[in-house]
């Protein structure tokens, strides 16, 4: 009897403590959204706040929300928008066919369980924002894994935001890929390996007398991880991550999960198939949240500029590095969506508004009604303490990036 007792004793705390957990839990969330609205509202824009939001720990919680901070971590006027794609965009452009091809391999990338015909209608907006994009900046140059960006854009913000945004992203964060060559990106994998070397040099040293290089690296970087995670919400919380950081967070974070593996590369044979091969498939549960955390801090604590001290990295100009300051300053300037659409409710009431300036009640064009009082609810949820839960060796590596992506990989040697 008395053991029954301490067993229900023991039951008891243990769902105790969990509701006490979930409980903190719901308050740090709430918290957050009151910080988040609060940021969204100072004018100019707390973009310093949004940053931090993204980068914290749940990055920022919802898609409600992203389509709220996103734009803004990108400096993008939602009431001026580019106008819907028309047909005659796919008529003789060069990347059509290339495109074409890549999104009809992309099946994986939309939601399990959509049905077909909403599947390929996404699918056809999806060609038509690369291609607005690419036909709007003719230096920027298409490459296999763009469209694993693009796509995640599409599904959070729709198709007239999802092309405002990642034509100001390949201008920005992904312009050193959009070169005509591969000398850019492999500038950009060249950091791997000195990240390593600060941080653990015996997996450093063993990563070279492997000579593994870099390549395993390639479709994880250049596709933001889209192309790699199975899980849509781990690569919704790593673009969170990398929207609010600098160009280069990427291949930090690259580095942060071979040092996570490095038990696993230090038992492996030492020998580039072998070692290729492990880092190659990327684990589906890692811990995000942690590793975040670690990228965050090695970026700190070994800037580029630190890194870019070593030969290796000297000899190549990076348009992505040398812009983001401007960059970065440019975005701190920013107007909240409530003047910016005041402004435009003005522009109208004299006549100066085109008819593209109207407001289209979509998802896919502006923030529309419902969507102002689906955010008005969510705040007033998170203010009233109501939300919701919310040889060998180098044909195996060879082999690993043809398979993914062949005329990419082919432009390194």
């Amino acid at each position: 009897m008395k053991k029954g007792r301490k067993h229900q004793q023991g039951t008891g705390a243990r769902v105790n403590g969990n509701a006490q957990q979930h409980g903190e839990h719901e308050s740090w969330k709430k918290l957050k959204l009151v910080e988040i609205h609060q940021a969204l509202n100072c004018d100019p824009v707390d973009i310093e706040t949004l940053r931090r939001a993204a980068i914290s720990e749940g990055g920022l919680l919802t898609d409600e929300i992203r389509r709220k901070v996103w734009p803004k971590l990108l400096s993008v006027n939602v009431y001026n928008l580019p106008a819907k794609p028309t047909k005659d965009i796919r008529e003789n452009h060069k990347d059509f066919n290339q495109v074409l091809l890549d999104v009809r391999r992309s099946m994986k990338r939309f939601p399990r369980g959509m049905r077909v015909d909403e599947r390929q209608v996404l699918q056809e907006q999806l060609i038509d924002i690369i291609l607005v994009v690419l036909q709007k900046n003719p230096a920027l140059h298409y490459y296999q894994g763009y469209h694993d960006i693009v796509v995640t854009f599409l599904l959070v913000v729709g198709e007239r935001m999802a092309i405002a945004m990642v034509e100001t992203l390949s201008n920005h964060h992904l312009r050193d890929f959009m070169d005509p060559t591969m000398d850019s990106t492999k500038h950009i994998l060249n950091y791997l390996m000195p990240i390593l070397e600060q941080v653990d040099p015996q997996l450093h040293d063993f990563m070279l007398r492997a000579e593994v290089g870099t390549i395993f690296a390639l479709s994880w970087l250049i596709t933001w991880y889209g192309h790699v995670l199975s899980e849509f919400r781990h690569v919704l919380r790593l673009y969170d991550f990398f929207l609010a950081s600098h160009p280069l967070m990427a291949i930090y974070f690259a580095a942060v999960i071979v040092l996570h593996r490095e038990k696993e590369v230090k038992q492996t044979e030492c020998d580039m198939a072998m070692v290729h091969q492990l880092l190659s498939k990327i684990p589906q549960d890692l811990p995000y949240e942690e590793l975040i955390t670690q990228a965050h801090c090695l970026f700190t604590r070994y800037p580029p500029s630190l890194l870019a001290k070593r030969a290796a990295l000297q000899s190549r100009k990076s348009i992505t590095i040398n812009c983001f300051k401007a960059f970065q300053t440019a975005t701190q300037q920013q107007r909240p969506d409530s003047v910016l659409r005041r402004q435009l409710l003005q522009g109208r009431a004299r006549g100066l508004g085109g008819p593209d300036s109207q407001l289209v009640l979509s998802r896919d064009t502006q923030p529309n009604q419902d969507a102002n009082q689906a955010a008005n609810q969510l705040v007033k949820m998170a203010v009233w303490g109501i939300s919701a839960t919310l040889g060998a060796a180098a044909l195996a590596v060879a082999q690993t990036a043809l398979d993914w992506a062949p005329d990419f990989f082919m432009q390194l040697f």
